[in-house]
């Protein structure tokens, strides 16, 4: 094999060094080559670095999820199709992994919304029942939603501040007796739990009866309830990863941020509650209308229990 490079390289250097009678030099040439030197082929490097590099994905099964993206009417993906999201042409600009980190990305900016709603959203549903909306949970019933998360992208306003988005939710709903009785024409109730993340920090927002002796069914319509005064945890998280872990029991609710700081709600407005069913929310639903506005909100994991 060297005689063969040999010949390759030195061939037309031995006729130009004999044409001027130099044969000790070319002599000297031919020493040198006859050294062994290594040979590096790239061809043979770049798998190597390929199975080196470390390939992650998110820990989420989204056999009980379905997801709404900012196009279309919106549009909604369900069970079982919501599975290949990362094939799916209609999904994979909105909902897509980074396998650098194993996250899950929800990507959103303002476009088309839900009713009852003037933002967009690429926000997960939780269904019980897969492909069904029917199916929920109380209070009483109790549930949990626990979730690794981080915000690393997210527009600023007109004054240099960034946007803020909703990352987590607890979302009522009204059942299809409750919805007849009060005459409504869908099944919208008001969500007890907001979750924000706002300039890097994480605020919480519930509801509040405004009449507390409002009967079980006064309580059923949307107006019958109110926004209370916000709780802020003082951790900062800014774009890095936290945990936020969610529990809801009977007459109660516990949200907890880094498995430190905890806010918890047994109030009268809570007890209340309990005449709604309800279904968690998770990923990214914007806060703004501004043009040119955006946000990204990634998962590493996501666990509900009931």
């Amino acid at each position: 094999m060297r005689n063969r490079r040999y010949k390759k390289y030195f061939k037309p250097v031995y006729f130009s060094f004999c044409t001027l009678g130099l044969l000790s030099i070319f002599i000297s040439c031919e020493k040198e080559e006859t050294v062994d030197k290594p040979v590096v082929d790239p061809i043979e490097v770049v798998p190597e670095t390929v199975i080196s590099k470390d390939y992650k994905l998110p820990n989420i099964d989204l056999s009980h999820w379905k997801v709404t993206i900012p196009i279309g009417n919106p549009t909604e993906v369900e069970p079982p199709e919501i599975m290949d999201y990362a094939t799916n042409e209609t999904l994979k600009r909105f909902m897509y992994n980074d396998s650098t980190d194993g996250s899950l990305v929800f990507y959103t900016f303002p476009a088309s919304s839900t009713a009852n709603s003037s933002y967009s959203r690429t926000e997960l549903r939780e269904q019980m029942q897969p492909g069904s909306n029917n199916v929920n949970w109380t209070f009483e019933q109790g549930g949990k939603m626990r979730g690794t998360l981080s915000v690393p992208e997210i527009s600023k306003d007109e004054n240099g501040e960034f946007e803020r988005t909703i990352v987590m939710q607890i979302h009522g709903r009204l059942t299809n007796e409750q919805r007849d009785l009060i005459g409504e024409d869908d099944n919208n109730a008001p969500p007890i739990l907001k979750i924000y993340w706002i300039k890097g920090k994480i605020r919480v927002k519930t509801k509040v009866l405004k009449d507390i002796e409002a009967s079980d069914t006064e309580i059923l319509y949307t107006n019958a309830w109110g926004d209370d005064e916000g709780f802020n945890f003082s951790e900062e998280v800014g774009h890095e990863k936290f945990t936020l872990e969610v529990v809801a029991s009977k007459g109660k609710m516990e949200i907890t941020l880094n498995d430190k700081e905890k806010v918890v709600y047994d109030n009268i407005h809570i007890q209340k509650w309990n005449v709604f069913e309800n279904y968690f929310k998770a990923g990214n639903y914007f806060a703004s209308t501004n043009e040119n506005s955006f946000a990204k909100v990634k998962y590493f994991d996501l666990e509900v229990s009931h």
